[in-house]
């Protein structure tokens, strides 16, 4: 597995790492096992990189790697999240002691006493952003976090903390069906050295092979909520899925595999997330770096796949609330 730096000064870590999102069950129901099997496998095909938050599954995705970690003698970089709270006047949340007091709880399940990377999980607008870095930086003082990073926020966020304390990684949503992140956002990282995490990079699962199927979600599935698979627009992005689909079978390639090395192939500092709890479907995909495209094959996803393609906005109204905008 080829390597990428994780901010400026950050470790080394594996050009893909693992999201584990899935491992709570938002995408159906899951069990410890398949879970642990996942991550043998990801660290067996050379991933060095976690990604995880505590709201997944309310701790079990926290939990299930804590499990491996005090089994196995690898040792990943790993990365969680927290700001997200059950306080429906407040629901994210930024100060010093509610972030303190997660991440600590983090570590408990992690079995872990520091982990490489903890994000705000989303920016609270109650807490300016200089007030956010400041509370990141004594916590990388105290040694309990290696460096921080931001979710869901826009450019000027990111300048604003960054000129604070440094910030190491942006985790924002970015594929190539949700390409926001293009309008300066990405480009900033780059200049200021900062590593950008795209999460969801194959679209929930769109990019997968058969396609989804939104019929046969579970009834509490999270992807249930996204407009992009509801009816009115699902069946016009299945049409140029199903196109770019056919291209990466031409190619020799799996489409989940081209869709992370086109934005391997876009972006140096990039460090691409995608999540599974399939052991199976990480091997779809686990070749992406290695993976080189032609000008020809550029101009082919161009074209089949132009910005702005999807159909239907990429999360509900109260998902969209909770996120940065600025374009």
């Amino acid at each position: 597995m080829k390597t990428r730096t994780l901010g400026q000064l950050g470790p080394k870590v594996s050009a893909l790492g693992l999201g584990t999102f899935s491992f709570g069950g938002a995408y159906g129901p899951t069990d410890e096992a398949e879970s642990l099997r996942a991550l043998d496998a990801a660290w067996d095909h050379g991933i060095t990189f976690l990604d995880t938050a505590n709201i997944y599954g309310n701790g079990i995705a926290e939990t299930v790697i804590g499990k491996w970690l005090s089994t196995r003698p690898h040792r990943p970089q790993v990365a969680t999240k927290a700001a997200f709270t059950d306080d429906p006047k407040r629901r994210v949340d930024n100060r010093p002691e509610f972030l303190r007091a997660c991440l600590e709880a983090s570590l408990k399940r992690l079995g872990v006493d520091h982990v490489a990377l903890f994000y705000a999980h989303r920016h609270d607008p109650e807490i300016p952003a200089e007030d956010l870095a400041g509370t990141m930086q004594r916590l990388q003082t105290e040694g309990k976090i290696l460096g921080y990073g931001l979710s869901e926020i826009a450019p000027y966020t990111l300048e604003r903390a960054h000129a604070v304390h440094p910030v190491t990684a942006v985790q924002n949503e970015y594929s190539l069906w949700t390409r926001q992140p293009e309008l300066g956002l990405i480009q900033r990282c780059a200049s200021l050295g900062v590593a950008f995490v795209p999460f969801s990079p194959l679209a929930r699962g769109a990019f997968g092979a058969p396609i989804p199927d939104p019929a046969t979600f579970a009834p509490a599935e999270f992807r249930n909520r996204v407009p992009r698979f509801q009816p009115a627009n699902w069946p016009h992005n299945r049409l140029k899925l199903k196109a770019f689909q056919d291209f990466a079978r031409d190619l020799g390639r799996s489409p989940a595999s081209l869709a992370l090395a086109w934005m391997l192939d876009r972006w140096p500092h990039v460090i691409p997330i995608p999540g599974t709890r399939s052991a199976g479907h990480l091997a779809d995909w686990i070749g992406a770096p290695d993976i080189t495209l032609t000008d020809a094959d550029r101009a082919e996803i161009d074209r089949l796949l132009p910005i702005g393609w999807a159909w239907g906005d990429r999360y509900d109204e109260a998902q969209t609330a909770l996120a940065e905008r600025y374009s």
